[in-house]
């Protein structure tokens, strides 16, 4: 596995490993944070499309729409930094939005673990692993994700952090040439 591979796949298990201890930790916090975080970025993009659109030439902005989309990435920004909790009160629909992401993860694990066969590697097995949980994970989530959302998150957060082991153990006994 060549070092650009490993270190792809280092970055994505850390994540996954702060994301999981955070989701074990407070999953309405770390979903409330998120959320403002997230409005926050909306407002900035909103506030430099309008500054933009103010001091470009209208023939440069007619295109680009940057009045409607400031407008709108304000307006939207606002709204998540002053009512997250409107997005915790959607929280089942979040979830099933979220195991379609786990799914996909996990899809991309597999890809990788076929890579490795492919590639002769030794070590695929940590990878399929890790793609198993984040498969598991991702059908669970979608077979009823408008149960119990703080089970979800809880298995969530521990299937995120046993498939970044998994990932990064990968990675680590990956080091040797194969």
């Amino acid at each position: 596995m060549n070092l650009k591979l490993r270190l792809r796949e280092g970055g994505v298990s850390a994540a996954e490993l702060v994301i999981g201890i955070l989701l074990l930790i407070d999953p309405a916090g770390f979903t409330k944070g998120i959320l403002i975080a997230g409005g926050i970025l909306l407002l900035m993009y909103g506030i430099a499309a309008l500054y933009r659109y103010f001091r470009l030439e209208p023939e440069e902005t007619v295109q680009q729409y940057l009045l409607c989309k400031g407008l709108l990435a304000v307006l939207g920004g606002v709204f998540c930094v002053l009512n997250p909790q409107w997005f915790l009160a959607a929280f089942p629909v979040l979830t099933f939005f979220y195991g379609i992401l786990i799914l996909l993860s996990g899809i991309v694990k597999l890809q990788w673990t076929v890579d490795l066969i492919r590639l002769k590697g030794k070590r695929w097995g940590w990878v399929l692993a890790g793609a198993v949980i984040s498969l598991l994970g991702g059908l669970v989530i979608l077979a009823n994700p408008f149960r119990s959302a703080a089970v979800l998150w809880m298995f969530i957060g521990v299937s995120l952090i046993v498939s970044a082991v998994c990932d990064l153990l990968t990675a680590l006994l990956g080091k040797k040439k194969e």
